[in-house]
């Protein structure tokens, strides 16, 4: 074979794996298999459901940005400490510098920290809402977090306004310390002051809800909501079964388990979250009246 030729074969090689490189991409991209039941749906049809699977109900992770667009009236939603951001205060690292991981994960999500707050409406009832986002470093509780959330609870206080937050992380955020874990005192003072003001508190727990976030705010609302299927513990099961020396229920530490042994009070289906939050606070503003 000559050389002309065997550069035109590899050349037709090269672009037949390019197509079919950009074909698998193209149906990764349009379509997504339920990862509890293997359901393969297209994917705008997942998002118009609330990244709420059709066939069997299995919740996707969702981001802030989704909860916001998912939850509130349109356009009505004000951000506050868009640009609050931690810095390194104890100048950890391990495999890497945490300045370096935060300058990554904030390139990578467009978020300043594991939380956005902010007021909005939900069928023209205002209310301030944190809502934490498990791609920022799993949702981790640092400084910059319990900071936001004091101050949109203050605000709420001054403001006679309602209080939605929706859980979802890892817990405290052990690069910073002893600062990440004085989060959850500062946090549920600033509820305790919320709650004088006979103020209504209603928590959302997504998966995973866990650590130092579980111990804390996330189970002080007035009434505590989680998804179905949501993780929710304090420790993990491997953790206290080698502790206990104990085999655990299968759905131990699950948002059923926790509603059949009183922890929380309703299930809600994401497609079904902004119907009930409306009811709840309906309720709350015909008992005052």
């Amino acid at each position: 074979m000559s050389l002309s030729k065997w550069l035109a074969k590899k050349r037709n090689l090269l672009v037949d794996v390019n197509i079919k490189t950009s074909n698998l991409v193209l149906r990764k991209n349009l379509w997504i298999k339920c990862s509890n039941c293997g359901f393969l749906m297209y994917h705008k049809n997942l998002e118009f459901n609330y990244r709420v699977c059709p066939k069997c109900s299995y919740h996707f992770p969702a981001s802030s940005d989704d909860r916001i667009n998912y939850l509130f009236d349109n356009f009505s939603w004000v951000s506050f400490d868009k640009n609050l951001s931690s810095t390194d205060p104890l100048g950890f690292s391990d495999r890497k510098l945490y300045s370096q991981r935060l300058f990554d994960t904030k390139a990578k999500t467009g978020l300043s920290d594991a939380v956005q707050t902010g007021t909005a409406l939900i069928h023209n009832i205002q209310v301030a809402c944190g809502i934490m986002d498990f791609r920022f470093m799993g949702g981790s509780m640092g400084s910059v977090v319990g900071e936001k959330l004091t101050r949109l609870i203050e605000y709420a206080t001054s403001s006679k306004l309602p209080l939605i937050i929706i859980c979802a992380s890892g817990g405290a955020r052990m690069q910073e310390g002893m600062l990440s874990l004085m989060q959850m005192a500062k946090v549920s003072s600033a509820l305790y002051r919320h709650d004088k003001a006979n103020l209504p508190y209603f928590t959302v727990l997504t998966s995973p809800t866990t650590g130092g976030v579980t111990a804390s705010f996330a189970m002080l609302g007035d009434v505590i909501i989680a998804e179905p299927g949501a993780v929710i513990a304090f420790a993990g099961r491997r953790v206290i079964e080698q502790t206990i020396k104990e085999q655990l229920p299968n759905n131990f530490q699950t948002s059923e388990y926790l509603f059949e042994h009183g922890f929380i009070d309703l299930i809600i289906s994401r497609t079904q979250l902004r119907h009930q939050l409306h009811k709840l606070l309906l309720f709350y503003f015909n008992s005052i009246c």
